[in-house]
């Protein structure tokens, strides 16, 4: 039990590490002043470029969120019920 309590603890550091990356990654949702003012120059294809990879990104937060989510409960629950200390 101990080795899969390792193993559980192991890819929750990894998907933290992940999503700390992916989310650093996203670019944020607020152009600032200068895009009130005319100040955003994009065109519409690279905004459609930019807008699926942030979709991509977002989705991956999701999905990475929930593992960690599911990962420390059953972290805690393995603990809990085997009465194994890490």
């Amino acid at each position: 039990m101990n080795t899969v309590m390792w193993i559980i603890a192991g890819v929750l550091v990894l998907a933290s590490v992940l999503m700390c990356v992916v989310v650093l990654i996203q670019q944020t949702k607020s152009s600032g002043i200068g895009a009130g003012f005319g100040g955003d120059t994009v065109s519409f294809s690279q905004r459609g470029k930019a807008a699926s990879r942030e979709a991509k990104l977002q989705k991956i937060t999701v999905v990475l969120a929930i593992v960690i989510a599911v990962l420390a409960i059953a972290l805690l629950l393995i603990k809990c019920f085997a009465g194994v200390s890490l």
